[in-house]
């Protein structure tokens, strides 16, 4: 029969909990005894009942033992302390060269900017001139690019225009003519007309002042 997961926490039962205590406490002792026997180790094993009633194993001496413990604990402390110390000192150290960092660069940025440049030397100077022009051509080549972007852009929505009117025309059923005319200046202006059926019509040209028609002629 397979024995159910027993939950972690509080026996309600009085004697049950007693059970439960003296079977896990010989239970903890013979572990503790057999690791100091298998393994060589120094155990010592401290237990107090909910009565206050006390259980101890120890492999040597009990007192030897929690000496032991005590240094141990108290030269860990100084060990942690020396630890965060040096922490400290990195740490500071760290924000130190991070100021001088921040203060080279700053310095940087105002000689750029044309500020702070009495105190520079001819060598300064021409590496601050090489840094900008380099600096131009980098920008000059950025918007070189996105103009032709923009350009290709704007080429490409032409074509797609252009394909919506071939079909809009296409849907009317009607052919783009050119017929030009010409302004009183020369210009030649293309006008786009749209297909008509074949008409024929006389036209009569006068030049110079009008003439009188005869009466009874018809107009």
């Amino acid at each position: 029969m397979v024995r159910g997961k027993t939950q972690m926490k509080r026996i309600e039962d009085a004697a049950s909990r007693q059970v439960t205590f003296s079977k896990r406490r010989n239970g903890l002792m013979k572990k503790a005894f057999e690791l100091s026997v298998l393994c060589d180790a120094e155990v010592a094993l401290v237990v107090f009942s909910a009565r206050g009633k006390l259980y101890e194993f120890s492999s040597s001496s009990i007192n030897n033992t929690l000496d032991r413990y005590q240094m141990r604990v108290k030269d860990a402390g100084h060990l942690t302390i020396k630890a965060f110390e040096e922490d400290m000192e990195h740490e500071k150290d760290d924000t130190q060269t991070l100021a001088k960092k921040i203060e080279c660069i700053e310095a940087s940025k105002r000689k750029l900017l044309g500020n702070d440049l009495e105190s520079c030397s001819m060598e300064e100077l021409h590496q601050i001139e090489n840094q900008l022009e380099r600096s131009l051509t980098i920008i000059r080549a950025k918007r070189s690019q996105l103009l032709t972007e923009q350009i290709d852009k704007l080429k490409e929505e032409e074509k797609k225009l252009l394909q919506q009117n071939t079909r809009l025309w296409e849907m009317c059923s009607m052919q783009p003519l050119r017929a030009s005319r010409t302004s009183k200046h020369g210009d030649d202006h293309g006008v786009f007309l749209p297909q008509t059926p074949n008409m024929d019509v006389e036209t009569d040209l006068f030049i110079g002042p009008p003439k009188r028609r005869r009466s009874g002629q018809n107009p």
